[in-house]
């Protein structure tokens, strides 16, 4: 007895006429291709946008940058124009003052370049009875100092105008060297005075660099190339050559301050060993003349109490240049940071 057979019957085969109706392998990639197409357009209009806006803010930057740069020279501009018309411009009777604050050095605020640049306007000013330099400085470079104390004794006698030091603080070392160049120095009570003497100073690290196992590979075409040198051990004939040119160089400090003071001097064994006195001792002692500000010195001695200032600054314009130049450096760097690279 035959068993039904549960088995699923085949389907059907298609039709011939059917069968060139399923071009599935080429029907199918159509899709695709007009979706990509379609998906491209808004990539290029995006690119494009992002284009015209990266345009768009270069162009504010380079405008932003020439309005910039354009106010800055208009405003160094003027700057200078009102410096040289007030320069130029006629005073009255009037007492001239130049400052000397800080270090004596090439290149900083106390150099020869910049006082002298002060001093020679305030010499050449006919107004100007007399000329005052402040001085609040520790010393510094004994050339700078130098520079400025043979110019100060030509100026005097170019224009036959008297010079007055007044010491605030300190006129110590170079300071003071520059201070006899003047016909009188004023100081505080307690102001501090002196220090006529050279130093040359350094370190020694050769017994360290023993301890720490390091050791020093010097090469010089030279015998004395290497001199004074801190890692290496301090040869008794460079040290004796070193303190040969400070002692030369200390006598000419020492013949400077007997030049600018004279007889007023009351030399004693420390004069010259590099100690520092009181303004009350210093007058004592003759390394200045009395006590008094720079008020007083104009309304008393120079009897002409209006003050002009004729000390060289940083131009405001050249300060604000830096200042501004720095600060867009940074934003521009900061700018082109955030506009969106394309890759």
């Amino acid at each position: 007895m035959t068993q039904p057979d549960d088995t699923p019957s085949p389907a059907p085969a298609p039709a011939p006429d059917t069968i060139h109706h399923a071009p599935a392998a080429t029907v199918a990639p159509a899709a695709p291709a007009a979706v990509s197409r379609g998906a491209f357009d808004p990539v290029m209009e995006q690119f494009a946008r992002d284009y015209l806006r990266d345009r768009r803010s270069t162009r504010r930057w380079s405008l932003f940058f020439r309005l910039g740069w354009l106010g800055l020279g208009l405003f160094a501009a003027w700057t200078v124009y009102s410096e040289n018309r007030h320069s130029s411009t006629p005073t009255g009777p009037h007492t001239a003052l130049v400052e000397l604050r800080g270090e004596i050095s090439s290149g900083g605020e106390a150099s020869a370049e910049v006082l002298l640049s002060g001093l020679k306007d305030a010499f050449e000013d006919q107004g100007a009875q007399a000329v005052v330099l402040r001085i609040n400085s520790p010393g510094g470079s004994p050339v700078q100092a130098g520079i400025v104390y043979d110019e100060l004794r030509r100026l005097k006698d170019k224009h036959h105008k008297k010079l007055y030091a007044v010491v605030e603080e300190s006129a110590a070392s170079g300071a003071y060297y520059i201070a006899v160049a003047a016909d009188e120095i004023y100081v505080d009570k307690a102001s501090i005075v002196g220090s006529i003497g050279v130093l040359m100073d350094g370190f020694g690290f050769e017994e360290v660099m023993k301890k720490v196992g390091v050791e020093r590979r010097l090469l010089t075409a030279g015998s004395n190339k290497g001199m004074l040198d801190p890692y290496s051990p301090l040869d008794p004939k460079q040290r004796a050559f070193a303190q040969t040119m400070l002692d030369q160089i200390h006598r000419q400090f020492i013949d400077t301050v007997k030049q600018g003071r004279g007889e007023r001097l009351k030399e004693t064994p420390e004069t010259f060993s590099g100690l520092f006195w009181s303004g009350e001792e210093a007058v004592k002692q003759g390394l200045a003349d009395g006590l008094g500000n720079l008020d007083y010195v104009a309304r008393e001695v120079i009897k002409a109490e209006e003050i002009i200032d004729y000390t060289t600054k940083e131009n405001v314009a050249e300060r604000l240049a830096k200042r501004f130049g720095a600060a867009l450096g940074e934003g521009v760097v900061r700018a082109l940071r955030s506009l969106p690279a394309v890759h």
